[in-house]
Parts: C-alpha cells; structure tokens; sequence
C-alpha cells in the first residue's frame, strides 16, 4: 500500500467529517454546495498539514482509487481518489467522493483542491459529458491549495455511473481571460463508489 500526499490527506479529513454535518435536518451538508446552473456567459457569484498523514491507497477501481485514514479507534474511514490533469495532461487538481446518509438533498460529498494560483470569485465549473454546467464556489484556501466543498445530488451519482467522464473548469489568477479544463474520468466510478456504501 502507498502512502498518499499531504494535499490529499486534508481531502480526507474534510471529507470524513463532513457526514456528521447537516443529519438533523435531513437537509444537505451545510458545508456543501450543490452548485447552480450556469449560463454560457453569466458572471459568477462573488464569494469572497504536516507529517505522516496516516492515510494510505487500498484499491482502484480503473481511473479511481480508494483511500483510506488509518484509524485506531474502529474502522478505518475511506473515499474514492482521483489526481485530474489538464489539456496538456498537467496534474492541476484532487478530487476525493464519498457516499452521504439517505434522506439528505446531496447523494455524495466531494472536497476539490485546485492551486493557489486559482482566480477564487470565477469559481468552479463542472459539466459531465459535455451536458449543462453547474458552478460552485470555493470554501477556502490553504497553504497547499483552495478547497471547494461540493454536494452531489442523487440524480448526478447517477450521470456520473453511465457517463464516461467529467470536467472541471478552472480560471488562473494570472491569466484571467483564460481557462484550464480538468478531466476527471468516470472510468471506474460505480465500482469505487459502491465500494464504499455502508
């Protein structure tokens, strides 16, 4: 088993704390976005680790893999991984998924990690097979990178199985009328996706 970088292991982190959140309601993770659509065109909302991580890959499942936190007190936590690259075949983002409780408006969780050099009020657009895009704001940055905190509906889970793959879009800071395009392949999405139901 490999042990997995910093920048993912604070994915983890995040990503595992988040199920506690939000339950009472029955609502989604207030810590979420389930984004909104966004029009070709449309300006954006303005929205203003160190050592051994201790998590570690245990799986793929094709283009994903599923990580794990080591965790002496039980069971060790898990979401599915993948590092996505850019037209050039540049690694430019993280992405780590995991399965919600039943009875929330989002299906699935996903903490995205982009570079600091991200120009934040452009936010986060993502589109599955070339269909309708939706945009999501960033939660906040670090030393490592921005975090975007994302909700995922029942409805896209699904797209996500039958689709063959997803971008992220993303705009420099220093290259403002400019875009990057993250691919994140869905080549092994429902086998790492179901591996981690309860």
């Amino acid at each position: 088993m490999k042990t997995i970088p910093t920048l993912t292991a604070l994915a983890l982190a995040l990503a595992v704390a988040a199920p506690a959140l939000g339950q009472e309601s029955g609502a989604a993770d207030p810590g979420l976005s389930l984004g909104e659509q966004a029009e070709p065109g449309a300006a954006p909302n303005q929205m203003g680790a160190d050592g051994d991580s201790g998590s570690y890959v245990d799986a793929t499942f094709v283009d994903w893999e599923r990580i794990c936190m080591r965790n002496p007190e039980g069971e060790d936590p898990c979401q599915m991984y993948q590092l996505l690259s850019d037209q050039t075949d540049n690694s430019v983002a993280e992405i780590t998924i995991f399965p919600l409780p039943e009875g929330q408006e989002a299906a699935a969780g996903a903490t995205f990690l982009a570079p600091l050099e991200t120009l934040l009020p452009a936010q986060l657009t993502m589109r599955i097979d070339g269909g309708d895009a939706k945009r999501y704001p960033f939660t906040f940055c670090s030393a490592i990178g921005c975090i975007a905190r994302v909700g995922f509906t029942a409805d896209e889970i699904q797209q996500f199985r039958a689709g063959s793959e997803a971008t992220w879009t993303l705009v420099p800071a220093a290259a403002p009328d400019q875009e990057v395009v993250a691919t994140m392949s869905l080549m092994g999405f429902t086998a790492a996706f179901d591996s981690l139901a309860p």
